[in-house]
């Protein structure tokens, strides 16, 4: 909840504050959090953040263009290139504060806590066991690969193809195979629709809530205060 506050507080901002300067202040102060209090690499910040912020880039971009029209069937859009620097700082900006919650809150720990929330418990079951699942698959893979490698499998063109081909249809087999062995894992310890787990009891941190809402307060207040000298 602490986290949420600042996070998601932070896209709200970025989603609803004027572009300029309100997104613009958003993402500095995010990407202040995340390098410094959240103590995310800058290079895994980059890897993550690299596909969002292509989605916001080919977003924009549709904006510099309209379809129909006296000049011809594509033309410049007026005022374009202003709509599509507003959105790709608006989107960016609410990309970040999606990213500083994802950096800083293990999904382990997010899942059961749904169940709290109202969400229906069976969806955060399966959701908690394909999260699971995956990192086991993942590692099945990489191992597969680098089999595949040892056995000059990716030597050639035609071998890497083929090497391609086996190695998806070992994940195939195997993520059935792991599947049937925790279905009947939980078969045999009394499974009756419900995974329970155990979530340690934590409490909200005044100091921490307090800082975020002011740290969200000084820039909504200051985005105000600089919109009109800005504009």
């Amino acid at each position: 909840m602490d986290k949420a506050v600042l996070s998601l507080g932070l896209t709200a901002l970025a989603i609803s504050l004027p572009p300029w300067p309100g997104a613009a202040l958003v993402l500095v102060a995010t990407l202040a959090v995340l390098l410094g209090p959240a103590g995310v690499p800058g290079r895994r910040l980059w890897r993550a953040y690299r596909v969002p912020l292509g989605f916001c880039v080919t977003g924009a971009l549709t904006l510099l263009v309209q379809v129909g029209g006296p000049d011809g069937f594509v033309s410049p859009a007026e005022d374009g290139p202003l709509r599509a620097g507003e959105l790709l700082l608006r989107t960016s900006a609410a990309s970040l504060g999606v990213l500083l919650f994802a950096f800083t809150t293990p999904l382990s720990d997010l899942l059961p806590r749904l169940v709290r929330a109202g969400v229906p418990a069976p969806l955060v079951d399966v959701a908690l066991v394909t999260y699971r699942m995956s990192f086991l698959l993942l590692d099945s893979v990489r191992r597969v690969r680098e089999a595949q490698a040892a056995r000059l499998g990716h030597t050639t063109r035609a071998a890497a193809w083929r090497s391609l081909g086996g190695l998806g249809a070992t994940a195939f087999v195997r993520s059935f195979d792991r599947a049937a062995r925790l279905q009947t894992g939980l078969a045999g310890r009394g499974y009756d629709g419900t995974l329970r787990v155990l979530v340690p009891e934590t409490r909200i941190s005044v100091r921490f809530t307090v800082l975020s809402v002011a740290l969200l307060a000084a820039l909504a207040a200051l985005t105000l205060v600089l919109e009109r000298p800005l504009s």
